[in-house]
């Protein structure tokens, strides 16, 4: 064989980007795990959301996550949970990444923006974690103390490439509103973090993602209809959001691995949401 033909001069170098918002100057290994939480061929997530015990205890659906959760593994892009679930209860071959939940503190007996950092960068490391989740409490009575909480896991992620997902939370005197969410969403974006979640208000959304820099993934809130859940769910991906992050609308269902399928459905296919309930129906 030709030198010509094995070096291919002609033909230039090429390196395939990952796509996904705000990632394009990260490192290699921070882009390798959100490209495991983010499916490359959408740039969407349908991240399944269990980590609620860590301050209200066993909720209603996860007092069994080996009966309840395990089951819908199979089924959902990532899994955010605490380092207690994970090593006691998510089997390690299950292949789902990890989201790992790096804050906590007061119970829901006390003040929730109280929180700290609860998990060191080195053992979500050591989890093979995918990312970190930490709340930030905008407007709550200990904001700096939870800005500061993610900010230093954010200069702890550059060590590791481990990358940060900030949970917004409204604080007591505030709505959420989309003059809320662009405050808090943009807030933790310009200080770092590299995934930002945060609730969906019915105005303004599109504003909401369009002001953040990074992807915004949706949380899910409390237990909805089914189809108002999808609804909700499908508004948010065509006003910009990168995925959504369900708990209670899921594993309180009536069926949740047939609802799990259909937000699926409706992140990565577009489905539209009464298409996606009728397919519920189906299961």
């Amino acid at each position: 064989m030709a030198d010509s033909d094995r070096f291919r001069p002609s033909v230039p170098a090429c390196a395939q980007p990952y796509r996904l918002k705000g990632s394009a100057a990260l490192d290699w290994g921070m882009q390798s795990r959100l490209a495991r939480v983010f499916r490359p061929a959408t740039g969407r997530t349908v991240m399944l959301a269990i980590d609620h015990g860590y301050f209200q205890g066993p909720t209603t659906g996860l007092e069994r996550v080996d009966l309840a959760i395990v089951p819908l593994l199979g089924h959902a892009d990532a899994l955010m949970a605490t380092r207690g679930i994970v090593r006691s209860t998510i089997p390690p071959a299950s292949g789902t990444p990890i989201v790992l939940r790096a804050s906590g503190g007061p119970s829901i007996l006390k003040e929730l923006s109280d929180e700290q950092i609860a998990v060191s960068m080195e053992d979500a490391a050591r989890i093979n974690a995918c990312a970190v989740a930490v709340q930030v409490f905008i407007g709550g009575e200990f904001e700096t103390q939870s800005v500061r909480n993610m900010t230093r896991l954010v200069d702890e992620s550059q060590r590791y490439g481990i990358p940060v997902l900030a949970v917004t939370a409204v604080g007591k005197e505030l709505t959420r509103d989309a003059r809320y969410l662009r405050l808090a969403t943009r807030i933790c974006a310009e200080l770092g973090a590299h995934v930002v979640k945060t609730y969906y208000c019915a105005e303004g959304f599109d504003t909401v993602t369009a002001a953040c820099p990074v992807p915004l993934v949706m949380a899910g809130g409390k237990k909805l209809p089914e189809l108002d859940a999808l609804t909700m769910a499908y508004r948010a991906i065509e006003e910009g959001a990168a995925g959504v992050d369900m708990g209670r609308n899921i594993f309180q269902s009536d069926d949740p691995v047939a609802m799990i399928r259909a937000v699926g459905a409706v992140v990565h296919e577009s489905v539209k949401p009464q298409a996606a309930y009728d397919q519920f129906l189906r299961r």
